[in-house]
């Protein structure tokens, strides 16, 4: 524990200071000063500062916070219950359910209704959160149901890439059909985006998130003990197929509400647990669990940062940045255990 708070305390620091720097930088440079005011509601500050900090960049913090955290986690629950490093958010189809309900409203809104959603504004983006939500609870409780009815990790997570597979066979074919359009709105909602949440809706994204991820670290304790293996888990009491579904349960609603609001966030799910991991040096999830949230609400800091650093018009998509921040990052944590182990 001695060795361990150090590092929680420096990693809380760097989020906070991360926080502050993405109020601070992008296209347009203001003052710390006068971001302080802002945040203090002064009035004073000119009205373009104001609602560039208000409306733009206190929501993509608040949101990337909680979306890192919430992906991380979610993927080190995967992890977890399939015993397989290369398990993440996205591994059941979850992630693929989502796109497929934002496809069936995006691409055949034009078609069937003669008004394409990407022209609908506040409206479409509402309407696609809510797709994005239903598509990823419908794939999550076929999972669910499946996971009662067969045997064994790998049967499962051969059926969940299959769902995923049949997902993108049928948005490709909903891309062919579509208007030009259509598909824009649709592969622009595909990068992934901090920047969509706002308003009243960042607040719910927010409260959301701040229920589920505690009601996930009550899921520390079987999850310590599934890493033991099924039999053993049974023979000590655990009731290893509900314990695996409550799990399932918890990662895939994670993914489904950070999935409607910023759309599918590749990466963070995958590497962020192995990062946590290397720093922490322990599979105890009592403590794994709030590190890989920690460490997974910095490593979103930095990629937002990254997409509107100066320089950019407009901002990358979070998708690639994540990719090109945190490959490097794990390959390297990856390569320094593989060496630890041939030194042993």
């Amino acid at each position: 524990m001695r060795q361990t708070l150090p590092k929680i305390i420096i990693l809380t620091v760097a989020i906070v200071v991360l926080a502050i720097v993405n109020l601070l930088l992008g296209s347009v440079d203001i003052p710390l000063k006068n971001v302080c005011q802002i945040l203090l509601g002064n009035t004073d500050q000119p009205e373009i500062w104001q609602n560039i900090i208000w409306k733009s960049r206190l929501p993509q913090a608040l949101t990337a916070i909680m979306a890192g955290a919430g992906l991380a986690v979610s993927g080190l629950q995967m992890q977890t219950v399939f015993r397989n490093p290369l398990a993440g958010p996205s591994v059941l189809g979850i992630s693929n359910g989502s796109a497929l309900g934002v496809a069936f409203v995006v691409l055949l809104s034009g078609r069937i209704g003669g008004v394409a959603l990407s022209r609908l504004g506040y409206l479409g983006e509402a309407a696609m959160s809510v797709a994005a939500i239903i598509g990823a609870l419908a794939v999550m409780m076929l999972i669910v149901w499946i996971s009662q009815k067969v045997k064994g990790n790998v049967t499962l997570l051969i059926i969940g890439v299959m769902i995923g597979y049949l997902a993108n066979a049928i948005i490709g074919v909903l891309k062919f059909l579509s208007p030009e359009e259509d598909v824009k709105a649709f592969v622009v909602w595909g990068l992934g985006s901090f920047s969509r949440v706002s308003g009243d809706e960042m607040i719910l994204f927010v409260v959301l998130m701040c229920i589920l991820l505690p009601l996930a670290y009550l899921l520390v304790k079987p999850m310590n003990i599934l890493l033991l293996g099924d039999r053993y888990a049974s023979n000590l009491g655990l009731n290893v197929k509900q314990a695996r579904m409550m799990v399932i349960i918890s990662s895939g609603v994670l993914v489904a509400i950070v999935t409607a609001y910023c759309g599918p966030i590749m990466f963070i799910g995958l590497a962020v647990p192995h990062l946590a991991r290397a720093i922490f040096h322990t599979s105890d999830h009592r403590l794994l669990m709030p590190a890989t949230a920690l460490c997974g609400a910095a490593l979103a800091l930095i990629c937002n940062l990254i997409a509107r650093m100066p320089g950019f018009e407009g901002a990358l998509p979070v998708n690639s940045v994540t990719a090109l921040v945190g490959a490097p990052v794990i390959a390297a944590v990856l390569f320094r255990k593989r060496k630890g182990e041939v030194g042993e």
